[in-house]
């Protein structure tokens, strides 16, 4: 586990958002669908909302990092077997044939980005929808996010992939 990878696709989300969501960007179309104006932004206070947001990044790189890097999937397999990790046992040398051989297969920025894709489509965008539909917001919300968690997501499984 490479945890600067971890720390440092967890600013991905703060960067894109502040990019993302700037007044020249898409910051005023979404101003307007959430129907918040720019006082009302300015009552926040930033270090708590960019504290949280960091931290929960972090937990977000982490799950990115399970769903790009499928040789988790083959420690998993083998990880609960009771001759896991005991040195010459048949299932230890089975593991370990498997990751000399598979050990960096997919691990490029590209296949990050790929399943951070497929993760924003399967995940982030149920979720955004739902609470969208809930908040009677319409479609332009909805699009609005989802470009945001398109690009982040994408950039996070990228940067995990590639350096985890």
């Amino acid at each position: 586990m490479n945890f600067l990878a971890i720390f440092g696709a967890a600013l991905v989300p703060i960067v894109i958002g502040f990019l993302y969501y700037n007044p020249k960007v898409f910051g005023n179309a979404w101003m307007k669908a959430a129907g918040k104006t720019e006082e009302e932004l300015a009552k926040g206070n930033m270090v708590v909302i960019l504290g949280l947001s960091y931290f929960l990044s972090v937990l977000l790189a982490f799950g990115i990092s399970g769903l790009t890097n499928h040789q988790s999937g083959v420690m998993q397999l083998f990880a609960m077997h009771p001759d896991f990790g005991v040195s010459g046992t048949e299932v230890q040398n089975l593991f370990e044939q498997v990751m000399d051989k598979f050990g960096t297969t997919h691990r490029t920025f590209g296949h990050g980005v790929i399943h951070g894709i497929i993760s924003c489509i399967l995940i982030a965008l149920p979720l955004i929808s739902i609470n969208a539909l809930f908040e009677r917001r319409g479609g332009k919300y909805i699009g609005i996010h989802f470009g945001y968690w398109l690009i982040t997501l994408a950039l996070m499984g990228g940067v995990v992939c590639q350096f985890l």
